[in-house]
């Protein structure tokens, strides 16, 4: 039985802090992967520009040069494109490490991953099949009030014409 590793124990551990800046793959950019870039530059692991740790968030501009605007006016960020590479790298690093753990799991315990597959089903079917009635009424009360509508539409247009 292969014992979990610290990271994955670590993964799954609360920590308590909140951060509430911009955001990269759901991560603080300015508490979490500012100095996490960093301390990778520091230690020769990434070359990241020092203006892109300077000035992580740019003004995104059109395919003519002007600044994008969103629908409610304000001016569209996004963040460094060397750090979004990167960002995206460690996403990706992340992801294969995660389908790693789960691989070495199943097979070195394929009865207990399996029991815990089945058990997880059907703890789940109450709760498809009630957000899949829910959702076929939601459906159909949704076709009744447009078919509704366009009956009144019809009728509408027609006495007047």
């Amino acid at each position: 039985m292969v014992d979990t590793p610290i990271y994955i124990k670590t993964l799954l551990a609360p920590n308590g802090k909140k951060p509430a800046g911009r955001r990269a793959w759901g991560i603080d950019l300015e508490t979490v992967w500012l100095p996490f870039f960093t301390a990778t530059n520091v230690m020769k692991e990434t070359a990241i520009p020092a203006d892109a740790l300077g000035a992580p968030l740019r003004l995104a501009y059109n395919a003519d040069g002007s600044v994008r605007f969103s629908k409610t006016g304000r001016p569209i960020m996004r963040v460094a494109k060397e750090i979004a590479d990167q960002v995206r790298l460690v996403r990706e690093n992340f992801a294969a490490g995660l389908l790693t753990y789960a691989s070495g799991v199943a097979t070195d315990n394929p009865e207990g991953y399996k029991k815990q597959v089945e058990r997880a089903q059907r703890a789940g079917e109450p709760i498809v099949s009630r957000d899949t009635k829910k959702l076929s009424k939601a459906i159909s009360e949704q076709v009744a009030e447009a078919m509704g509508e366009e009956k009144q539409t019809k009728e509408l247009v027609h006495a007047t014409a």
